[in-house]
């Protein structure tokens, strides 16, 4: 009985993991209309009798400003063209910090960052975090570094119920995201880390130095010369295989 148990326990589990290496996969040239985070808003608000609305406009890639997606890598993530989806240093650096801080620092890569809001939830706990590492390894195997960002820079949240550069662009500048000016690109990175208490709109002194901040590292990064090294590196015969498939499920 119970061995039965066991293996019917051990396959669920296997099939579970399957089905969410396959949704990566598909994600690979799939863009979902919701992200995990953007359903949990909406059902907290409705459990707590709070009206909600999201927007969410899909940018793909070519349409993003590349210094839109440096501001984005200089403050979240600057070693993201060379980790496979972890930042071992910057994670040794938190752990340290946090020992004897009170303030808590966080060490999530764009990776972690796009397997956490579009798979998990929010909440911190070991499960979640495990579920991270896994969701976090696939998406390093299955997609090009470019994809990962292009996501990030889709799902990733600019305040309440704006998702995505197109929805903060025109939320908080009245503009589109391939308008963005260098100096907007920045505020909206700096507020990242905490965009449902820090306004791009209304940007405080705090927020300008750090965009400010932002700005020196991504000249320090190479600029726009840095997503050079994003591009796939993919035989000649697996790039044609992709572009048929990005034409096929573009239709």
């Amino acid at each position: 009985m119970f061995s039965k148990l066991l293996r019917t326990t051990l396959i669920a589990i296997c099939s579970l993991l399957a089905l969410s290496i396959l949704l990566v996969l598909l994600m690979r040239w799939v863009n979902l209309p919701y992200s995990a985070l953007m359903l949990e808003r909406q059902i907290s608000a409705k459990l707590a009798g709070e009206s909600y609305t999201s927007e969410r406009i899909w940018t793909p890639w070519q349409s993003l400003p590349d210094h839109l997606k440096m501001a984005v890598i200089a403050a979240e993530d600057q070693q993201f063209d060379s980790h496979h989806g972890f930042d071992l240093a910057a994670i040794r650096a938190a752990i340290a910090h946090n020992q004897n801080a009170d303030s808590i620092r966080g060490a999530s890569t764009i990776s972690q960052q796009v397997a956490k809001n579009m798979f998990l939830w929010s909440a911190r706990s070991w499960p979640r975090k495990g579920l991270e590492v896994w969701f976090t390894f696939w998406i390093e195997v299955l997609w090009s570094k470019e994809r990962i960002l292009e996501v990030y820079l889709n799902i990733a949240e600019w305040g309440p119920g704006i998702f995505g550069a197109q929805a903060a662009a025109q939320y908080h500048f009245n503009t589109g995201a391939a308008y963005l000016s260098n100096q907007q690109a920045y505020v909206l990175a700096a507020v990242l880390p905490s965009p449902l208490t820090r306004s791009a709109s209304q940007p405080s002194a705090a927020t300008l130095q750090r965009a400010r901040w932002i700005a020196r590292q991504v000249q320090q990064l190479g600029a726009s010369h840095y997503l050079n090294k994003l591009k796939p590196k993919y035989p000649e015969w697996v790039n044609n295989l992709s572009d048929k498939a990005d034409g096929l499920f573009s239709l």
